[in-house]
């Protein structure tokens, strides 16, 4: 078993110590960090991701996945900026105004994180403006808006409105997703593409970047 192979074994089982040790193994070895991340960690969650949607893996599997491969990715970070690697993307994730939920968006931005792009998590009850400014400030390419109340769906339109006033809804992609959130909803409110859960929503980030 190569080293890349021994961190994608960790990530999949769940062991922290084991995915940070082979991937500190892995840079002494002089393994590229870009390799390091696309053949260990990133395909390691997207092997997750595949268990979680074929019912072998839940989500206390999926999380202790992932805290496995942010063990890994720790070490990995310095070495990916200094090697200019490129990411698959900036995503400014938050749950939306008046809902204070956060283990949704949580696993949302880990998987997403595994799949190799850069998150700015904006935590809960984030008003609008926080989501427009991120777009301003030209540094993310894909918003990711969290709700798990009905109460709380429509600051999804209120949000994607917010960026069509402020002139900035085509410098984005909007993927909008929580347990009352359906695909019918996120036409309606202008969203594009809704992701049903944690492993749909990275396939969906990586289809609506690549567009």
């Amino acid at each position: 078993m190569n080293q890349t192979e021994t961190i994608f074994k960790a990530v999949v089982e769940g062991s922290a110590p084991e995915a940070r040790a082979g991937v500190e193994v892995a840079m002494h070895a002089g393994i590229p960090a870009g390799e390091i991340m696309q053949n260990g960690l990133v395909a390691a969650m997207t092997e997750v991701g595949r268990r979680f949607e074929a019912g072998e893996y839940y989500v206390p599997e999926m999380l202790i996945s992932a805290r496995a491969m942010q063990a890994g990715l720790a070490l990995l970070k310095p070495l990916l900026v200094q090697s200019g690697s490129k990411s698959a993307g900036r995503v400014a994730i938050g749950t939306v105004k008046g809902d204070l939920h956060t283990i949704g968006k949580d696993l949302v931005a880990i998987m997403l994180e595994g799949a190799g792009f850069e998150i700015i998590d904006l935590g809960t009850d984030v008003l609008p403006e926080r989501f427009v400014a991120e777009v301003q400030s030209g540094n993310v390419n894909l918003i990711s808006l969290s709700a798990l109340l009905t109460t709380t769906m429509p600051a999804m339109a209120t949000t994607i409105q917010a960026l069509k006033t402020a002139g900035v809804r085509d410098k984005v992609k909007v993927m909008v997703g929580g347990a009352p959130v359906t695909e019918a909803f996120a036409a309606q409110v202008g969203a594009d593409g809704y992701g049903h859960d944690a492993s749909a929503a990275v396939r969906l980030a990586r289809n609506l970047v690549s567009h």
